[in-house]
Order: structure tokens, then C-alpha cells, then sequence
């Protein structure tokens, strides 16, 4: 080995030697000892009776003496011991002058960093043969000289490889990366006019949006505005669009600047009344809270009004306040029944001043209710076999027909449509190699039992009826069946629907 590179090594481990030493110094000092591990070599005199030590003028003995000294010095109480003092002035105050004895009993520091040889440059160190370098106690890359990050596999390079995926699990770049792009949030009227049915409560909700607008443009030009409440009673049967249409109007009156925030928060009798007497206001608050700068929607608000009721009567108290006290940025909407809603509007005569301005909320037709189980086939992308459609409609109308007073009408589709789907499932499952055409299908098989059942008694009436008809006796078993079966199918036929997607 050249006589320059055997210098170059030995300065680089003296360079070493002098980090090792201060980091030991000051690690005693400030309760961080690092012992005897900080010596970087051993032979050295010890020197455990005053825990000071003597220093030679070299970098090597200084570094030595100083570990040492400091090492023994915290048994014999030379050095600092944090458990002497209990006030943390003094015991700052000592430290600071153990530190300064201390510094007095070493070398100057500032020589000894002047005498340390220069470390060799990027220059010198590419000149090394790297096979040496394991003699002298650095590691050895096994690449080529010089190499400090790449396919060699060594410290720097895996840092570097490394450093992506440290960002990628928790810094600001992947929560930018996992944030997806939002959707442009649809204009609330087009979404207004996109609903199914619903025509009269459209032209009320632009007629309410019209008149807010122009009233806060008067506030606005600094004219006189008409007070007029905005607190709305929505009626009609389940499954009509309440909450839909509330939803939509939040949103569309903050848009316009009467609301600050435009959000719903839907809640019942339970969300407002709690089981102990003074605690209905308290919860009844919270949710107003909730719904400040928006929409609180109350459904079937009439089980607050209930006779000898005092919980639900502090709850409508609480909400009677809130309307007054936020009338600029607060909006309640009561919803429920038709005839349950006017007699507890009429129950409280805060109510009945606050609450002028009724919206009905009428049922869907069966055209209408067939358009929406077509839409919600479209929307999850579900395709009908040709002769399903017509089932389907007689199953909205015999499903209607039974539950007269309690039919729940969109909401009664959309469990139509999950029943249909539930059991296109299970038969698609039993295939062994299902094709995308058959998971988009839906099939005859797929109707519910109990409506196929209702829909094949309703067919054999009007066959067993027909003029001209053979004896069951007469024919084979089955011949009789098979044409009842079809002759109503002709009778039955419903008029064609126009396509919802044009209606929409």
C-alpha cells in the first residue's frame, strides 16, 4: 500500500477517534453518559481517584484520559449526579461549574481540532483500493470504488431507495397520491329536475328558491326584505322524496347565500329525546349544533307531541328557541304523515305561526314506479330479459294493491329491486363460469317466489273462464294449464312505457 493512502486512512480513524471522545464528554455532562464505550482505545493509566484524570497533549490520549475520567467520576461524585439536587437552578448552577472545572482539566479544544489531520478528499478516497479498507475498520463496498449508491446495495443506497417508500406510506405525497379527484358537485336544480315524478313540488321549490334569492338581493342593495319564514312542513306517505328534496333544497339555498354551510342533518323523536328530565334540551342542542348553517330535517316529527309528554314537549321548546334565536342561518324542516302532521302543527300555537308553508307530497304512479326500478337497473347496470319488464310492473301494482295505506313507494321499488338482484345471485353463483352478459342479466327466474306465485294465481282465473274450453278430462294432464297460462298473458298486457331515460 502507498505510504499517502496508509495516511489518509489513519487520519480518517483519528477523525473518528475525536467525534467519539466530545460525544462521550458532553453525553456526561448532560446526563447521557455513554461509560467506557466512549474510549476509542484502551492501555490508558486509569485515573479513579479524584474522577478527573490527566490528558496527554495527543488526540488519541485526550480522548482517551476524557472517557475515563468522566466514566468514574459519576461513582465518586466528581462528576455530575443528578440525583444530588432537587431545585433546578442549582443544580443548573453546579453543573454548569463541574462542566467549567471539567473544561479546565482538558486540552484546548480548539487545538486539538487544528492538529487533527484534514480528512482526504472524494478525489483521495477514489484512489483507495477498496480491499484494504476492511484492515483499518471501515466497511468495504463490494462494488466498484467510489460507488456510494446504486445496485451495490450499501448504506447510502438503500437510504436513497428507501426514502420513496418512507413518503409513500405517511407523508404529505401520499395523502396527495390517495386523495382521489372529487366530483364536480351537480347544480342542485338540475338534480331537482332530474327526479322522477314529483312535478308540483319542483315548481313549489323553485317558487321558495325564487323568493329567498330576491329577498337577499334587496338585503343586500340595503332595501327593505319581507320576513317571511322559511321553515317548511313536508307531507305524504313513506318513500315519496322528503328527505331527498330537503337534501337538494340545502344545498340550493346556500348557493343562493341564505345558508352558510347547506347540509342536512336528519333526526327523529329518538335523536332529540333523552331518558332523564333535563337532558331532552341538552341533546336537542347538540343537533341543532349540528345543523347550523343548514337543514334540520325532523322526521315524523308529530311523536314529539304525544299526550302527557313532557320529554317531547321540551324538545319542541328547544327547537321553537333555535328557530328564533338563528332565524338567519337555520332552517327546520318537519315531516311525516299527512293527517298526524296538521294535528300537531295545530297542537302548539308556536308551532302553527312559525310553520305557514305546507308541501304534499303525493304518491308515485305505477308508470312512475316503474321508471324508477328502470333507473336504479341502469344505474348498478343490470339488463331485464325481454318479458321480465311486464312482470315486474305487475308486481309494483300487486305490491301497491296489498299495502294501500302503507305502501312505502320508492322505497318499496328499491327493496323489489334488491330481492330480484339477491336471488339473481345466488343463481349466477351456481354457475361454474359465469360470463359478464350473464352477471348483467336478470332473468324470470329471478323474480321472487311469493310474487310469481301471486302473478301465475291471478293468470289461471281467466283461463278457466274462456269460452270454447276443453274438459280437464278431455286432454292430456298439463295441456289445459299450458294454454290458460298463455291465453291471459295476451289479456294482461300492459300498454308500453316511455323510455325513462327520455322522461328524466
Amino acid at each position: 500500500m502507498k505510504k499517502k493512502e496508509i495516511e489518509q486512512l489513519e487520519a480518517l480513524r483519528e477523525r473518528a477517534k475525536g467525534r467519539d471522545y466530545l460525544k462521550g464528554m458532553y453525553g456526561d455532562l448532560f446526563g447521557k453518559s455513554s461509560g467506557t464505550g466512549s474510549k476509542p482505545d484502551s492501555g490508558t493509566a486509569d485515573s479513579t481517584d479524584s474522577g478527573a484524570g490527566t490528558a496527554d497533549s495527543g488526540t488519541a490520549d485526550a480522548g482517551k484520559s476524557s472517557g475515563k475520567s468522566t466514566g468514574t467520576s459519576a461513582g465518586t461524585g466528581g462528576a455530575l449526579d443528578p440525583g444530588r439536587f432537587t431545585d433546578p437552578l442549582l443544580n443548573a448552577r453546579r453543573a454548569l461549574e463541574e462542566a467549567q472545572k471539567l473544561f479546565g482539566e482538558l486540552p484546548d479544544l480548539a487545538k486539538l481540532q487544528s492538529e487533527m489531520p484534514k480528512p482526504p478528499t472524494e478525489k483521495d478516497l477514489l484512489e483507495i483500493d477498496p480491499s484494504v479498507m476492511g484492515d483499518f475498520g471501515f466497511p468495504v463496498n463490494a462494488g466498484k470504488p467510489g460507488e456510494t449508491a446504486g445496485a451495490s446495495g450499501d448504506a447510502q443506497g438503500q437510504t436513497q431507495q428507501d426514502l420513496p417508500t418512507a413518503v409513500a406510506s405517511g407523508g404529505p405525497a401520499s395523502e396527495e397520491q390517495e386523495e382521489k379527484p372529487k366530483e364536480p358537485e351537480k347544480d342542485p336544480m338540475e338534480e331537482l329536475d332530474a327526479l322522477i315524478g314529483l312535478e308540483k313540488i319542483k315548481k313549489d321549490v323553485r317558487e321558495l328558491a325564487d323568493f329567498a334569492k330576491i329577498q337577499k338581493l334587496r338585503r343586500d342593495q340595503g332595501m327593505k326584505s319581507v320576513p317571511v319564514s322559511l321553515h317548511l312542513v313536508f307531507t305524504g306517505n313513506p318513500g315519496t322524496g322528503k328527505t331527498t328534496v330537503a337534501r337538494i333544497l340545502a344545498r340550493l339555498y346556500k348557493k343562493i347565500g341564505i345558508l352558510s354551510k347547506g347540509q342536512l342533518v336528519e333526526v327523529d323523536r329518538s335523536g332529540l329525546v333523552a331518558g332523564y328530565v333535563g337532558q331532552t334540551a341538552l341533546k336537542t342542542q347538540d343537533q341543532i349544533k349540528k345543523a347550523m348553517g343548514g337543514i334540520l330535517f325532523i322526521d315524523e316529527a308529530y311523536a314529539l307531541a304525544q299526550k302527557d309528554d313532557a320529554f317531547g314537549q321540551e324538545a319542541i321548546d328547544t327547537v321553537l328557541k333555535a328557530m328564533e334565536d338563528h332565524r338567519d342561518d337555520l332552517i327546520v324542516i318537519v315531516a311525516g304523515y299527512t293527517k298526524p302532521m296538521e294535528k300537531f302543527i295545530n297542537s302548539n300555537p308556536g308551532l302553527k305561526s312559525r310553520f305557514n308553508k305546507y308541501i304534499e307530497f303525493p304518491d308515485y304512479t305505477v308508470d312512475e314506479l316503474e321508471q324508477i326500478f328502470l333507473l336504479n337497473c341502469r344505474k348498478y347496470e343490470y339488463e331485464l330479459d325481454e318479458g321480465v319488464q311486464k312482470h315486474i310492473r305487475a308486481m309494483i301494482v300487486e305490491r301497491k294493491l296489498e299495502r294501500l295505506e302503507n305502501f312505502a313507494n320508492a322505497r318499496e321499488v328499491r327493496n323489489l329491486f334488491e330481492d330480484i338482484i339477491t336471488n339473481q345471485a345466488r343463481r349466477i353463483a351456481a354457475m361454474e363460469d359465469p360470463k359478464p352478459e350473464d352477471i348483467r342479466r336478470i332473468c324470470i327466474e329471478d323474480l321472487t317466489e311469493e310474487d310469481l306465485e301471486a302473478l301465475l294465481a291471478d293468470d289461471e282465473v281467466p283461463g278457466e273462464e274462456t269460452p270454447g274450453a276443453a274438459a280437464p278430462g278431455d286432454e292430456a294432464p298439463g295441456e289445459a294449464k299450458e294454454e290458460t297460462a298463455a291465453e291471459p298473458e295476451e289479456d294482461t298486457a300492459q300498454p308500453a312505457v316511455a323510455d325513462p331515460e327520455e322522461e328524466c
